[in-house]
């Protein structure tokens, strides 16, 4: 005796036909790129699925510092200041001979510089301006103003046989500002316009003279005849600067 199974139909998406149904798509081979005819261009295999990626770069080989001539060797090199041209030494030592005016040492200052003059210039502004005058421009514009201005006398009155430089010129009117930097820092405790101010003012008005007269005189050759020519100029420039901290 037979018995029957009720099997339920079969319905194809595509209108019935078995053939048009989704397929599998059978796997392709991996893109190879074309290699190169010149075996000096490094080549790099993009086997997906495969081994890592191959590659002829080279290795590089960095060797120890300090060892071969053309290795860095940061221990031998010179510090950031000697680079620039900046002596903290010779600055102070300079400085030191400044703060005597008897004993003055002319031949720290044969070797010319600017980094001390524009830190004195730079102090001499910010006395100024805690004391509420702002003089950075007016302070710079006067010593490049009364360098030209010495540099030209000096020369007229040595003639040919003169040799200051207008760079030496500026480095000196700049060192010899500091009597005028050290009154600008005790006026910011004297009452203005008494007695005691222009008292201090007159005595380094004098120090600054003294002590710039004596280095030009002595540093450029031809000026021993015109020394009292050359003080007058000196104490013009530094009277100028005086009355800035004074008014």
């Amino acid at each position: 005796m037979s018995r029957e199974f009720n099997v339920p139909p079969v319905i194809f998406p595509s209108g019935g036909n078995p053939n048009t149904g989704p397929q599998r798509r059978l796997p392709t081979a991996p893109f190879q790129p074309s290699r190169s005819s010149n075996p000096s261009i490094p080549f790099m295999s993009f086997d997906i699925g495969s081994s890592p990626a191959s590659t002829s770069f080279a290795t590089p080989q960095f060797g120890s510092i300090g060892s071969g001539s053309g290795s860095a060797n940061f221990d031998d090199e010179p510090p950031l200041l000697e680079e620039l041209g900046i002596n903290t030494k010779q600055i102070w030592n300079k400085t030191a001979s400044i703060l005597n005016p008897f004993r003055v040492k002319v031949d720290l200052h044969e070797d010319a510089d600017l980094s001390g003059p524009f830190l004195f210039l730079m102090a001499f502004g910010l006395f100024q301006l805690l004391a509420g005058k702002l003089h950075f421009g007016i302070i710079l514009g006067w010593v490049t103003v009364a360098s030209l201005f010495l540099y030209v006398v000096f020369n007229m009155l040595a003639g040919r046989n003169g040799n200051l430089d207008l760079y030496r010129c500026l480095s000196l009117i700049g060192y010899c500002m500091l009597p005028i930097v050290i009154l600008s820092a005790v006026a910011l405790f004297v009452p203005q316009g008494g007695l005691v101010i222009f008292v201090m003012m007159g005595i380094f008005v004098i120090w600054s003279t003294r002590v710039c007269t004596r280095l030009l005189v002595e540093l450029a050759s031809c000026g021993d005849e015109h020394r009292g020519l050359i003080a007058y100029a000196c104490f013009l420039i530094y009277m100028l600067f005086s009355l800035l901290v004074v008014f």
